[in-house]
This record gives C-alpha cells, structure tokens and sequence, in this order.
C-alpha cells in the first residue's frame, strides 16, 4: 500500500510540474543510467543531436524537439516511474531503456499507449517485434554479436566453451542464443556460470565462480555481463592465474566501450585484460563521422571519450526527427486522446486516466520503420519482415587486447562472415560466408602468446584419465595383461601409445581392465561405461580424488571410465551415445568355413561346366544338327542320301561347329541365319570353358556348400559367432536370423572344434580376428566377401576434445607409416594365412544361369526359322499334285495326304522341277493341241527360287 502511494504522489507532483510546457514542442523522453559509461556517451550525443535539428527550422516545421531526460539509476523502478511520467506529458516516442530488464516491461505500456520505443543498449534478441511492435532496436541486437562469437569459436577450432553471465534477462538470453549458434556449428557451451546481475555483484561471488570454471577443462570463456562486473571478472582472473597462455577470453563489446570510452580506466586494468578479445558494433568511415568525433572533445568537455553507442544515440535522435517531419508532411496532427481501457481506473490514489495514448502512433512508428537514411553510425534501414526489424547487414569489428592498447584484428559481418577488410566493401560483392573465406589477422593472447591455444586441458592438479580396457581371453594379440603385472600390451594398446606421442600435450592416464578374466567382455557394456550423466550437488576434488557435496549445481562426469581402448567396432548404436576417433584398422564381418581342396585328376576337364551344363549344351549341339539337316535336305546333296549316311553327316556336322571345322556347306538363308547364331553360342561357350579349364588347372581350388551370407541366411544352419561382439546384434536384427540358430563361441580353439564337428556350419566374424585365426587353421576359408564395412576406433565421451586431437594423430601415424609397421609387428603371420587369403577366391563352375541368354536366342532363332521353313513348304504343297496317286487309298485320306505331305518334303526341289516340267508339256498339248506351251498352275520355276534363292 506504501508502494502505491509512494507512485500516486510521484506521478501527480511530475503531472503538474510539467503542465507548463508549451504545447508547441514535440515531446520526447529519454530514460538512462547516466552514471554508466553508456547512459554519459548517449545524453551528450541526444543533446548534440536535439540542438542540430532544432537548429534547422525546415525540419520540423518550426517545432522544437524537446528531449527530456530521466535517471533511472539502475532501478527498474525508477524505470518504470519515468515512462509513466512522460506518457502523462503528450511524449511521442521514447529513447531507451537502457537494459533489456526495463524494456520488456515498458513494453507492454507502449503497446498500450501507441507510444514508439527506440533503443540501442536493449539488445536482448527475445524482443521480438511480433510481441512488442512499439518497441525498436536502432543497433543490432546482441543475436548478431552472438553469432559472431560462435564464428570465432568454429573459426578457430575449439569445439566447448564456457560461458560467464550476469543472471538478469539480457545475458541470460544471450547466453540461450550463444548455445544454439554454437550448436549449428558443432560446438556447445560446456558449463554456465552465472553472477548476480550488474551492479550488484561482489568480489566473493565472482572469486567463488571463477574458482568453479578453473576446474573445468574448457580454457574457452565467454564474458556475457557490463562493465562493473565484467572488468571485476577479470581482475579475479589474473589474480587466479586465469589470464596465463593457454586461456582464452573473449567479452562482449562491454569491453570495447570501456576500451573506447575509458581509455584510463583500460590502462590501469591493462594486465587483467592483456590477450583478450572483444567486438564493437562497427559504424564505417564517414566525413560526417569524422566531423562529429572532432566536435565530440568540445561537446563532452573532455569527459569522456566517445564511443560507437554515442552515434547510434545521435542517429536515433534524429531517426525520431524525420519520423515526426514525415508524419506532418502526411497531413496528420500530434494529438492525444485518453486510453478507453484507463478510464475507470481515473480516480484513487492512482491517477492512471491521466496517461494518454498517442492517436497516430501506429503511422508515426511505420514511418519509424520506414527509415532509408545515411546517419553517423552508416545506412539506417530497417528489415522489413515482420519477425526481424534489426538494421540492414549488422557487423562488428573483431579487438585484440594487446600490451599499449588494443589492435583491430577483423570484421564479422552477417553477409561475409570473418574477414580483415570492411564489411562495406564486400557488400557490392556476392554473399560468401564459406569458412575457406573467413580469415582474421594474428591475435597476442592471454600469456603473451601468439600460438593459437587449444581452448582445453588436463588441469595439473587433475586425477589421470581411466581408461577402460577389455580384458580378452582370447585373439589375445590385440589387447593382453602381462601375467603378473598391472602392464597392458597388444596391437591396439601400441596403436594409442603412438599416438599419445603426437598429441601436443601430456595426457596422464591409467589402464583398467574390463570383464572376469574368464570370457571375453561384451563390448556394448564397456562403450556404455564411457557415456556421461549429471549431478547436480556433487563434485569431484581433484586434489584428493573424494567427492564433496556443494550447495550449488554443477555438472559431474558420472562414467566409469573417460575413454575405453581396445579393439572395439564403430557401429551406429555405439556412435549414438559416444564419440569415435578415426578407424585405425579396417574391419567387417566375414564368414569362415570348412573348405575342401579340389586337386587336378583325370577328369578336371569337366569341371569347368556343371552336369546340367554339359547336358544342356550337347541338346543344343543336336538340336540345332537336326534344325540344320531340315532347311537344308530338300536343296543340298551334302544332306541327302541314305538314312545311315544322313545320320553320320548330321552328328558329324553338329560337332564340328565346336571347333568351326564343317565341312558340310549351307545354301539356304534360313539354314545360314541358325548356323551363324549358333557358331556365336560356341564361340562364347569355348572362350568361358577355356578361361575356366585354366584356373582349374593352375589355381588352387577349395569348395564348400556355404557360398557367403546368403547361403547362410536363406538356410537352417546354425551359425557362431564370438562372444561379446556385435556381429549376435547384427545378425539377429538385421539379417533377421533367429536366434537358436546362434551359437556362442569364445576362442579360436571352440571355431575349430564347432566348425569341424558340424555343431556350426560356418563362423561370422570381423575380419581382423578372422584373419588372425585363419593364420593357423588353413583347412577353413572365407567365404564370400565382407557384408558389412566398418573399423576399430578409440572410444571417448560425446564431444570430447580429445577425440578430435586423437583422430588428428591416428591420421599422422597411417601418413609416415608408423601405423602399418604397429600392424606387422602384431598381427603379420607367416604361415598358411597368405596361401588361404589367395585361395578365397573361388573359380566356380560355370552354370546354366550364366548362358541361359545365348540359349534362349539360339533356340528362338530355330524355331522361327523352322515356322518360316514349314510354312513355305506348306504353300508349295497346296500348288503340288502326285504324279501317280495310289488308287489304293482315297484321296480325301489325312493319312494319304500327311504321306503325300512327307513324301513332298523329302523329295529334292530339282526332281520335282523335272516331273513339274513333264506335266506342263501334257497339259499344253491337252489344251491347244497346236503344240503352243501356257504357264503351268504350279510353276516349279517359283518352288526352285523359294528353297535355292536362284532364277
């Protein structure tokens, strides 16, 4: 009750002081903390910019620009008191407030009294247009400065970094934007910290925090905060030890208006600020820049120095100015009237009817918006999409902390990205924000420095890395506990020491066997002991390895181990909850089983083709013979002549193709077209059985029933597979192969002994193991080829750091060679594994399915010519009547006519001929008896071309 009092009274004494101003004027209010480097820069600059305009009559018209300003002293309060205020005193629009804390609540009074506000210190990236139309950001909000610090981070590699804020809403949005732009690029932020918001903090919260983010391993931090406590940050920093080489620091541009504006205050914190990177909203070189920057020791009386905010001040002064110019220029009137909502609410203590809404509000902030105009701080326009008002193409200049001073390194811009020329020059050119563009000049970093750091560490004081390592009975070549020791060895474990070597950095760690010794582990289990969880009370003192409760939250890494080693497969499940490094051994599952070797006898000759094969190709030989002898008996000798000798000539002629060497001539086009088809059949079918016979003869041959995964998946046979790896996963969901099929094997000892006694038809297994095993057992193979491609990699914890830096020396160790000599040491055998890797491949027999083409061509090929040939034959036959019919059997007879119809087609064309010539000589003397000769009814002429292709 005090509270509303204490407003009343407040708002009624301000009411009647300010009744007196001349109506004349165009009101504006101006609501600041003059006391912070900002609040001073802007009330000078506002001030600047109210005596220009009003020093020119023609752009109001004769009105005067009344600017009234209002401390709000950092309270929001006091905020909300001097925006009351002027909305009681006709004020059209509002510059400020200065924190986004105040704007989103002055908001919803703008929204409510049509009156503009114009800001450009609340930059907070949640103002949204959509849900405050009144409220106008003159500078890029801070969603731009955001993502111009993830471009750094992406820029310069490091993949987490720490973010340190003031808990009020600006930063704490900040820090939500931060997270998702660092998110887009791969990167994250790794731990939070928040201080109690400006100006309230001390040295001890800020000490106990910065306490905190030294012991995380992330040396990247993010400074989201103002002045005060940004600058008591890092004062706290130096005195821990935090501004030495490998930190690094980059603040918002809180900085760089200390930097510009306070260059004595910059030079007494000098030392705590050495190294760090900050941004300034960039504003391009201008006359009128110039001009104004020469005027600015005048204005300020030496003061204070001006900074980029003291142009967006003076800019948007006067956006307001030519907002109101074109407002009167569009006929309207300044008037207010009282809100309809505030009626009822006149009297009481609370004099709320006396705030009035301004009628033309709503065109004054679309001509706000419709800004086109070059100002101090460069172009002013306005987006207009309605989810995105910012000022066009917003852009920042990149600053180096250096030892005398500061150093302008590049520019972030949204339509270029990085670059170390100005934006503006690039804005005539096609967007190109490709990171093979950015570029930024050389940076001294903390520590003095110019080596880029790597933005992570293991702290001195931290425990050693637990590396979980599978403890194998079997295949031990690869990972193995030398009796009696705490010593691992193997392939694997010599692959990660080697390229411990070409990390940059010392890693301390410790192997610590996973599984009883007794079976092999499974490795699903040990991958997920490498995953993270959270704690929100519990911490981990490094100095004494014990867990100590805290009263504020922090995350704890819960895992069993902080990476495992070993020969553990990259598969996609285990790539959901963890990171791989880079495969350093090819790997895959293969199938292994029993082969029989086939040595040349006495009658390899036939292998090359498969029984039905063989038989396949000797009907073919036949058929075709017969198909040959049919078109060709009526016009060739060569296929004339008794039963036995056509016999001879047909199987004769039929053989011979094989080897081209027929001696029998074809004459009709028919017989030609079969004989050419299928001399390309033997061709093919000699050329295969020839490739075939060879590699049967020269090759070593192994044969088994099991052809590959297929054979294996469309069988009942029970499969094995070792235990603890993933191909029983694999085989059960994707090759949907049931599971009391699977028989679980766990040494190469149980591979031999199932594989032999038939308990498993065949082994699936990865490929390094099976290579390793078929070293010693070469009366077993591969069959088929590898199903599934994949490799062996270290596994560490989602978005570590140091699985980047492990790929990095993965890759050098395969470049110099270091890689394939680890390999030979370990796992090159010299026995029967070379002969059985080149026996894999298996020279089958040649089957049917191979030639099934070529058949079918073939065959169709005869029966056409066979349908034409007896077609032709039947139209000659109706045209042909029998020299002497036997008066035994009747004419109508089928069977005399199917007798006649053989005898016709075995007859020779040239014979007929004779007999059809005799016929036609009586059939001329019958019919004119003048010894004249007419044209025969069936012309033996035309039988002659049809089977001969002669005249």
């Amino acid at each position: 009750m005090n509270l509303v009092l204490l407003v009343s009274i407040f708002i009624l004494c301000i009411g009647t002081s300010l009744e007196g101003a001349s109506r004349s004027d165009v009101n504006v209010g101006a609501i600041f903390s003059f006391s912070t480097i900002n609040g001073k820069v802007s009330s000078i600059a506002m001030r600047a910019a109210e005596h220009d305009i009003n020093s020119d009559p023609r752009i109001l018209g004769g009105r005067i620009l009344n600017i009234t300003f209002h401390d709000s002293n950092f309270s929001g309060f006091l905020g909300m008191m001097g925006a009351l205020q002027f909305m009681e005193t006709d004020t059209i629009a509002i510059i400020g407030p200065q924190s986004a804390v105040m704007a989103h609540v002055l908001s919803h009074l703008a929204n409510e009294l049509r009156v503009p506000l114009l800001s450009f210190t609340a930059l907070d990236p949640t103002l949204s247009p959509l849900q405050y139309p009144f409220f106008v950001q003159t500078a890029p909000n801070d969603e731009f400065q955001m993502t111009a610090i993830a471009e750094m981070v992406s820029y310069y590699g490091w993949a987490e970094v720490i973010a340190i804020y003031s808990d009020d809403d600006q930063s704490r949005n900040d820090v939500i934007t931060l997270g998702d732009k660092l998110a887009e690029r791969r990167c994250k932020i790794s731990y939070k910290s928040a201080l109690p918001p400006d100006p309230t903090g001390n040295e001890t919260d800020v000490t106990n925090e910065l306490v905190k983010v030294r012991m995380m391993e992330s040396r990247v931090i993010v400074l989201i905060t103002f002045t005060k406590t940004g600058l008591m940050v890092f004062d706290a920093a130096q005195r821990l030890g935090m501004m030495d080489s490998g930190y690094v620091w980059i603040a918002t541009a809180w900085l760089s208006t200390v930097l510009d504006s306070k260059p004595l205050l910059a030079s007494t914190k000098s030392n705590s600020i050495k190294g760090a990177l900050t941004l300034r909203p960039h504003t391009p070189d201008s006359k009128r820049k110039k001009d104004f920057m020469l005027r600015w020791n005048k204005l300020s009386k030496g003061s204070i120095e001006l900074n980029p905010y003291g142009l967006y001040a003076y800019d948007t002064v006067w956006i307001i100015a030519r907002a109101i110019k074109l407002f009167l220029d569009q006929g309207n009137t300044i008037s207010f009237s009282n809100n309809s909502n505030l009626i009822g609410l006149g009297g009481g203590t609370l004099n709320l009817g006396a705030l009035s809404k301004f009628d033309g509000g709503n065109q004054f902030l679309k001509n706000i918006l419709q800004t086109n105009m070059t100002g101090l701080s460069g172009p002013i326009r306005f987006s207009q999409e309605i989810q995105d008002r910012s000022p066009l193409h917003p852009s920042y200049d990149i600053i180096n902390v250096v030892e005398h001073g500061h150093q302008l390194i590049g520019y972030w811009s949204n339509y270029s990205g990085l670059s170390v020329v100005p934006p503006e020059t690039l804005y005539g050119k096609p967007p190109n924000c490709s990171s093979s563009n950015q570029h930024l000049n050389d940076v001294v970093w903390p520590g003095g420095v110019t080596a880029k750091p790597r933005g992570w560490v293991f702290p001195d004081n931290g425990r050693k890395l637990r590396i979980g390592v599978p403890n194998r009975v079997s295949y031990q070549d690869f990972v193995y506990k030398v009796n009696g020791s705490d010593i691992v060895n193997g392939y694997c474990i010599d692959v990660f020491r080697a390229a411990l070597k070409f990390l940059p950095y010392a890693v301390p760690h410790t192997f610590i066997l996973y599984g009883d010794g007794h079976k092999n582990p499974n490795y699903n289990e040990l991958v997920n002991k490498v995953t993270t969880g959270v704690s929100c009370n519990l911490l981990f003192n490094r100095e004494n390895d014990e867990l100590i409760y805290l009263t504020y939250p922090v995350i704890l890494l819960l895992q069993d181990f902080d990476a495992a080693v070993g020969d553990i497969a990259i598969v996609t499940n285990r790539t959901k909850t963890i990171d791989f490094t880079q495969p350093y051994i090819e790997s895959g599952l293969v199938v292994v089983a029993p082969v029989r070797k086939l040595n040349s006898n006495a009658w390899a000759f036939l292998r090359p083709f498969t029984p039905l094969m063989w038989a396949v190709t000797a009907i073919f030989f036949l058929a075709v013979g017969a198909v040959v002898w049919i078109l060709e008996h009526r016009i060739n000798d060569e296929f004339r002549g008794p039963p036995k000798r056509q016999i001879v000539t047909v199987l004769w002629f039929t053989f011979s193709t094989m080897f081209f060497a027929h001696r029998e001539n074809t004459v009709s086009t028919l017989g030609r077209v079969v004989l050419i088809i299928w001399l390309f059949v033997v061709l093919i079918i000699n050329s295969s059985y020839t490739a075939s016979l060879t590699s049967i003869l020269t090759v070593q041959q192994l044969s088994s029933p099991i052809k590959g995964i297929d054979t294996l998946m469309t069988s009942n046979d029970r499969v094995g597979y070792q235990v603890g790896s993933f191909a029983e996963n694999y085989l059960i969901e994707e090759l949907n192969i049931p599971k009391s099929r699977l028989v679980a094997l766990g040494s190469p000892e149980e591979y031999t002994l199932a594989l032999l006694n038939g308990t498993v038809a065949a082994v699936v297994d990865e490929r390094p193991y099976v290579d390793l095993f078929l070293s010693d057992h070469c009366q077993f193979s591969i069959r088929g080829v590898e199903f599934t491609k994949s490799g062996w990699g270290f596994a560490f914890p989602r978005d570590s750091p140091l699985a980047i830096d492990m790929s990095t020396a993965i890759l050098t160790l395969s470049e110099n060679g270091e890689l394939q000599k680890i390999h030979d040491r370990w796992l090159l055998k010299k026995s029967c594994g070379s002969e059985t890797e080149s026996s894999q491949v298996d020279s089958e027999q040649l089957h049917i399915q191979s030639f099934i083409g070529l058949f079918l061509i073939c065959g169709i090929a005869c029966f056409l010519a066979l349908f034409i040939y007896f077609c032709l034959t039947l139209h000659q036959f109706k045209r042909y009547t029998p020299e002497d019919p036997d008066p035994s059997i009747p004419r109508s007879s089928r069977s005399a006519r199917l007798l006649t119809f053989l005898s016709f087609a075995d007859e020779k064309v040239e014979r007929m001929k004779s007999k059809s010539k005799r016929k036609r000589e009586d059939m001329s003397i019958t019919s004119n008896g003048f010894g004249k000769e007419t044209e025969p009814r069936n012309g033996s002429d035309r039988i002659q071309r049809d089977f001969s292709g002669e005249e």
